[in-house]
């Protein structure tokens, strides 16, 4: 390129070579315009370099880019400025889709505004929240996608209803007794169009797809929080240093949240140093053995509650449920009423019981209140479960006998108990939160601010999802009532968060937290839940009244009955005759497994052995540097007293004696 090209050579006037004015105008244009096209076929960064570097003021440069430009703009665009375009304008649209995605994630602003004000162990509250409406939305979407739109398009299985009267809202029955809204509301006609529809099959495969995509979720979630959030420790994490340095939840900005968590860090810390101090004072025998008892006596208590419990709920609904099941009159309200009596008696369970688990932890007196929440937790999840599991057992043995429709009556009841469970919700929020906050703040002001107690509401929102999961079955637009309700809580909650609550004084670290809270998720709420509908699927047989599968011994015999229909050879019968119903499958399966769980297992351990041999490294390399550091001390005090002994024994300043002359001999 002749960058020189628009002026003289060697200092030399044009006028000088005998050119006339528009001669010399014209071989100046001729130069700018071998300037330009030289300038046009740069890449943008050499062009934008070269301009730069020309020897002429700034307006003539500003000139030369326009000019540069036009042409560009004039010319067909090269392959190199076409791939910078389509680049910057992905970039511009994947800018746009990001900016879009944060506006449409739900509650993105809400979420970081609890987290700021009350810390992230109240902000996994509402993520876990959050994490379960996803689960409900997209069971929703699917169930309603592929069994209640076809069945409904097709020709509703309804036989004969009765008026809607109100009272259906929290029990279930009359109105909604046949429609969709409940297994017996579907058929397992084969719709006829092209392709052909089966309802068996569609109902079978959704709620098969939809609780294999549960646990694959539940598992992957729970691995990666644990990878990501549950530190392998040798010993605990409340130590005084991690506290002081470690535990300080930088996304709290309010003054107020602020202060709170100055208290408990407080409070934290004091707990701290009281353990380590317990941990010196050796307990004689007799102590040991008098909190052992205590303890064993507490436990004894804990799961004497949770078995009279389970006992008393069976026995009341055998003796009021199945009586309205057999002999009720769609016209008679209060049979129907009757039938809320056993999920009152069990949400009045849920409350009451947690508040007797919690005096029996008092009198246990724990020193470790981690301990304490933990152990808390493990008792209300017994208490639950237990619950849980005597209903279904009371669902699956005594119900399919003497009630025709049966699923739908399961269905019924599992739908009575969520809503019941939402209504003691709502209470628990006012008389719980807001009538124990003014108490506290008004009346008896030594109570104080009630704190937001995440262990129980945590316990709550599994205990919801386990009965969301187990009705899923027999009544598959179950997750729009689950939707609503984690919506309605979700909002309630923050304001009455807002409103009446401090975050909790003690806590664990809010990512182990979380991690705890998938784990009892997954076990034992979706495993037991998952079990449950699996025996239905294998082993009962489906009522011959209603449903989908009427007429057959099992509902899993609908996938025989469609690998029979299939042509010989076909790809799909082959793998279900040879491989899924091989026994030698899933012994290969389950070894698999097993190989796969023992390499985890040794790189974990491993990994471990490395952690603790690091911190040991650690340790020693501290005990090094304050070896070297003392070392370093001792020779810099020797130093100076060395340097102060010689500067008072050994004076090398000159003396000058003014009687010299006195000092010589007399014969001199």
């Amino acid at each position: 390129m002749r960058r020189m090209s628009v002026f003289p050579q060697h200092g030399t006037a044009l006028g000088n070579l005998g050119l006339t004015a528009n001669e010399i105008r014209q071989e100046t244009e001729n130069n700018t315009s071998e300037l330009i096209s030289d300038l046009v076929n740069l890449s943008a960064r050499a062009r934008f370099q070269a301009i730069r570097s020309l020897p002429m003021p700034f307006n003539e440069k500003k000139a030369i880019r326009n000019r540069v430009n036009s042409v560009k703009l004039s010319k067909t665009i090269l392959a190199a400025d076409c791939r910078q375009q389509v680049s910057r304008s992905f970039r511009r649209f994947r800018a746009s889709l990001a900016s879009a995605r944060q506006h449409l994630i739900i509650w993105q602003d809400t979420l970081k505004g609890i987290g700021s004000r009350f810390g992230t162990s109240v902000l996994s509250y509402f993520l876990f929240l959050k994490w379960l409406l996803k689960f409900n939305l997209f069971s929703l979407i699917v169930n309603f996608c592929f069994i209640t739109i076809p069945q409904i398009v097709h020709e509703p299985n309804i036989s004969s209803i009765t008026g809607f009267r109100g009272l259906e809202l929290l029990t279930g029955v009359g109105y909604f007794n046949q429609t969709v809204l409940f297994y017996g509301g579907y058929n397992g006609e084969v719709i006829v169009s092209k392709p052909t529809y089966n309802m068996q099959l569609a109902y079978f495969f959704t709620i098969a797809a939809y609780l294999v995509l549960c646990g694959v979720s539940l598992l992957y979630s729970m691995s990666r929080s644990f990878q990501k959030n549950f530190v392998l420790e040798t010993g605990p994490v409340s130590g005084g240093a991690w506290r002081l340095l470690c535990s300080w939840d930088f996304s709290v900005v309010n003054e107020k949240a602020i202060q709170y968590n100055k208290n408990n860090l407080a409070i934290q810390l004091k707990e701290s140093l009281s353990e380590r101090l317990q941990e010196k004072n050796q307990m004689s025998l007799s102590d040991r053995i008098k909190r052992l008892s205590l303890h064993l006596l507490a436990w004894l208590l804990s799961l004497g509650l949770a078995v009279g419990s389970g006992a008393g709920i069976y026995f009341l609904g055998t003796n009021q449920e199945l009586a309205f099941s057999s002999n009720h009159d769609p016209s008679d309200l209060g049979a129907e009423a009757s039938t809320l009596l056993l999920p009152v008696v069990v949400s009045l369970i849920n409350l009451i019981v947690p508040l007797l688990y919690s005096l029996i932890s008092k009198i246990e007196s724990y020193s470790n209140p981690r301990a304490m929440i933990y152990i808390s937790i493990v008792r209300n999840v017994i208490l639950k479960m237990s619950i849980l599991g005597i209903l279904c057992f009371y669902w699956l043995d005594s119900v399919p006998e003497k009630t025709s429709c049966w699923e739908s009556f399961v269905g019924q009841s599992v739908y009575r108990l969520l809503i019941i469970d939402f209504i003691f919700c709502l209470l628990g929020i006012f008389f719980g939160e807001f009538l124990r906050n003014v108490i506290g703040t008004m009346c008896i002001q030594t109570l104080g601010v009630p704190e937001f107690d995440i262990a129980r509401n945590v316990l709550d929102l599994i205990y919801a999802q386990t009965l969301a999961w187990i009705g899923i079955y027999f009544s598959p637009l179950l997750p729009v009532m689950q939707v609503l309700k984690l919506f309605i809580i979700f909002y309630l909650k923050k304001i009455s968060l807002s409103m009446n609550c401090q975050p909790p004084k003690h806590t664990g670290r809010a990512a182990q937290i979380q991690t705890v809270f998938i784990a009892l998720l997954f076990f034992p709420s979706f495993v037991g839940a998952l079990s449950m509908v699996a025996f239905t699927v294998w082993s009962l047989k489906p009522s011959d009244q209603c449903g989908p599968f009427q007429g057959l011994d099992t509902p899993f015999h609908t996938i025989f009955s469609w690998t029979d229909s299939l042509p010989e050879y076909h790809w799909v019968g082959w793998i279900f005759e040879n491989i899924l119903r091989s026994e030698l499958f899933y012994y290969l399966i389950s070894l698999i497994v097993l190989v796969i769980t023992y390499f985890l297992w040794q790189i974990t351990q491993g990994r471990k052995q490395l952690i603790k041999t690091l911190r040991e490294q650690i340790v020693n390399e501290g005990k090094d540097k304050a070896f070297l550091l003392n070392k370093l001390k001792n020779l810099q005090k020797e130093r100076r007293e060395m340097a102060s002994y010689r500067s008072q024994d050994y004076d090398q300043t000159p003396y000058f004696n003014p009687n010299w002359m006195n000092t010589l001999p007399l014969d001199m």
